[in-house]
């Protein structure tokens, strides 16, 4: 549950993204962790079932972490049966890190677990107030992704 807060607080947009923002975060990690996985492991998963196979070191470019933490969290994925790494043909030096078929279900899995939190942090929204709320965080998301937040 949300903590109370004052007026002057709620008044302040930034303040309400960060309070609902770290909600769900924590409601999907305590799903996850449930399950015994982290964010990153679904942040793993998705970028490599969006963008398909690619070198370790990309995926760590693309999702904003170092290296050596995307090998961490591609270990563990592989352990689970839910990533494969094969040597690029193209360049022996690289690895290459595709989903694989368990991955993809169980990414579909954390997803459904993902919209169910956004069923119970929703509830006060209509279906309509919902897509209005998703397409303007869409926007603002893009929009900070290209540096206007800074």
């Amino acid at each position: 549950m949300l903590p109370s807060s004052t007026p002057r607080l709620t008044a302040l947009t930034p303040y309400l993204l960060s309070t609902v923002g770290k909600e769900a975060r924590t409601l999907v990690g305590d799903r996850l962790a449930a399950r015994g996985l982290r964010l990153w492991d679904m942040a793993v998963l998705a970028a490599l079932a969006d963008h398909g196979p690619q070198p370790q070191r990309d995926l760590a470019e693309r999702l904003d972490v170092h290296p050596s933490d995307v090998v961490k969290v591609l270990d563990g994925l592989a352990r689970l049966g839910c990533v494969d790494r094969e040597r690029d043909t193209a360049d022996r030096r690289r690895v290459l890190a595709s989903i694989s078929g368990p991955g993809r279900e169980l990414l579909d899995e954390l997803a459904a677990d993902a919209e169910a939190v956004g069923e119970r942090l929703l509830a006060p929204l209509d279906t309509a107030e919902r897509a209005t709320l998703h397409a303007l965080l869409v926007r603002v998301h893009a929009h900070a992704q290209a540096g206007g937040g800074e």
